[in-house]
């Protein structure tokens, strides 16, 4: 068996490093083309290293750019390895841009995709990702989801049984394989955190970072936040840039700039809350039973919110009182197939569709 993994973005690389680990050890094929949606070392080298993978075998190098015109870089530059590499499957990730665009071109040169972590919604079309699920799922062979509810969905959308296999969250199988790893880093406490003690805050979808009197709202409301309790940021690059071109003082939050994968999981494991609009750190904070406040109105992750520890906070007006009033969480139990074993179960459904 053959797979040729792409990836483009940070999301993309805790998923694709149990997959490929399972897969390796049931003797497959494997190339991993990085698109190069991320490049900053921290979004992007640190990772693989953290995870335990080789670097790439391929980068494309598309960079950042416009959605429709770093789209057509994607496919472009990714035809060629697909027709040279001829896999027996083409597995994608999440929901960059790099997910749709790869698996566009695969299905017109006739090549099987798998998606891994299909029949994700949120409902909500003004997000870029939504749009990368939906076209995605539709063209998918396999469709492998992360929760019961994922697979519930792509039936409700007419996507036949035979194509959809739930096979739990990968996510919580990266989480799970670098937890004592990272907490060996001592990260945090090097910044003098204590357990438990510090909110930790991760921001970059353009909803609450290019709207500037949204982002102003958001950070006022940590500024308060951090009058009271430790408030650590660790900074998106994006986020970066709308926070420079603002002028908006931060006071005392601390600012970290983006982290390797390694010390945010040693910040979340540990944190007494987490503030964010990241999907995977939904899903984290409800792994690790940490409090999880989520600043948009919707959540392609509902389950996140219905088993997990996770709350949606659409008016950051509300975060201060929200935060500051959290108890830590009792919550134990973790939805089904979350368990560090979806790596496993994803290589086994790709070798037995192998003809």
């Amino acid at each position: 068996m053959k797979l040729l993994h792409v990836v483009g973005a940070r999301p993309n690389f805790p998923k694709l490093a149990p997959v490929h680990r399972a897969a390796n050890a049931i003797g497959a094929r494997q190339v991993v083309v990085h698109t190069g949606q991320h490049y900053d070392d921290a979004l992007s080298g640190a990772f693989f290293r953290d995870l335990g993978i080789a670097a790439p075998d391929i980068n494309l190098e598309v960079g950042s750019s416009s959605h429709a015109a770093q789209m057509a870089r994607i496919m472009e530059r990714i035809e060629p390895v697909l027709i040279r590499e001829a896999p027996d499957w083409v597995v994608v990730y999440g929901d960059v841009n790099s997910t749709a665009g790869a698996a566009l071109v695969a299905s017109k040169l006739g090549q099987r995709v798998a998606h891994v972590e299909a029949g994700l919604r949120s409902y909500d079309r003004s997000m870029p990702e939504e749009i990368n699920r939906l076209v995605t799922d539709r063209l998918a062979d396999l469709l492998l989801t992360p929760s019961t509810d994922a697979s519930e969905t792509l039936l409700k959308e007419g996507e036949p049984a035979s194509e959809i296999e739930f096979v739990g969250n990968v996510m919580i199988d990266s989480l799970f394989y670098t937890l004592d790893a990272a907490r060996k880093t001592g990260y945090r406490e090097s910044l003098g955190l204590g357990a438990r003690e510090a909110v930790v805050v991760t921001l970059h979808r353009p909803s609450n970072v290019d709207d500037p009197e949204r982002l102003e709202a958001i950070v006022d409301a940590l500024k308060a936040i951090a009058e009271k309790k430790p408030v650590v940021f660790a900074v998106h690059p994006r986020t970066a840039a709308r926070l420079t071109a603002s002028g908006l003082s931060t006071g005392k939050v601390k600012m970290l700039g983006a982290i390797p994968y390694l010390h945010m999981v040693d910040l979340v494991a540990d944190a007494s809350v987490v503030v964010t609009d990241s999907g995977g750190l939904q899903e984290e904070t409800t792994a690790l039973g940490v409090p999880c406040l989520t600043v948009r109105e919707n959540t392609e992750r509902p389950i996140t919110v219905t088993e997990g520890t996770n709350r949606l906070m659409p008016d950051p007006a509300k975060l201060v009182e929200a935060t500051l009033g959290i108890t830590p969480s009792t919550n134990k139990r973790r939805p089904d197939g979350w368990d560090g074993h979806a790596g496993e179960r994803i290589a086994q459904a790709l070798a037995k569709r192998t003809a």
